[in-house]
């Protein structure tokens, strides 16, 4: 039997002091949040308390919080990967963001102060610095960053908790690297049209945008190809 290939995972995970294993959680979520290893990749139990200097107990327990909130999946006798979405999976998480991020955005601008405007000015900048480089992967954190800066100020944290989680859950697609750069070019359009909204405090404008946003958003991710590995055939989720 040839030796099982070393994970991909394994050489991204940071281990500054061995034996803590407080730190394993989330240092796995750092990993598979940031988009370096695709889903399906293999979590292997022993390597990862080896690596750590730990048991295999509290590198267990991490697995299990991770499988709880959607980015990591456990087969019996086939162990632990990274998780992996259906196309209508991901169709689905993203409405879900759209309702808690539109549940926010009407507090979020009527409450920012200039500290928040100022923030959102700089990750908007950086994101047109991406799209200038056409760097996709720039792109798709700034991305995440501009959302997560237009909804803060909503001061609703159990909604932006919940919002947080479903985010996390799509991450490992890295949607907007994957994405043809001219979709990009439209949707940064849209962000430069929400974030004047949001400035001048017209609320009425800012759902407006953000649900043509959204409308945009969900047929540009329709066309995520299905046989890269990204996603999982329908039929799999179907029969589990």
């Amino acid at each position: 039997m040839p030796p099982r290939r070393r994970s991909a995972l394994l050489a991204r995970l940071v281990v500054d002091t061995p034996g803590r294993p407080q730190i394993i959680l989330g240092e796995l979520r750092r990993v598979i949040l940031d988009g370096a290893v695709p889903p399906r990749t293999v979590i292997p139990l022993r390597e990862v308390a080896e690596l750590f200097g730990v048991s295999h107990i509290p590198v267990r327990e991490a697995l299990k919080t991770l499988i709880g909130e959607g980015l990591v999946t456990h087969e019996p006798h086939a162990g632990y990967t990274v998780a992996q979405l259906t196309a209508a999976e991901l169709r689905e998480m993203y409405i879900v963001r759209q309702t808690l991020e539109t549940a926010s955005l009407a507090a979020a601008a009527m409450n920012h102060s200039a500290a928040d405007r100022a923030e959102l000015l700089d990750v908007n900048e950086a994101m047109e610095q991406a799209i200038r480089d056409d760097d996709p992967a720039a792109y798709h954190r700034g991305s995440r960053t501009f959302h997560v800066a237009l909804t803060r100020p909503s001061r609703m944290f159990r909604l932006l908790h919940m919002l947080e989680a479903a985010w996390n859950v799509t991450e490992p697609v890295q949607s907007m690297v994957h994405i043809g750069r001219a979709d990009r070019v439209r949707l940064h359009t849209d962000h430069a049209l929400m974030l004047d909204a949001f400035l001048a405090r017209d609320v009425e404008r800012l759902l407006l945008v953000a649900e043509h946003h959204h409308r945009r958003l969900e047929s540009v991710i329709a066309t995520l190809p299905t046989d890269t590995g990204l996603l999982a055939p329908e039929d799999i989720s179907a029969a589990q």
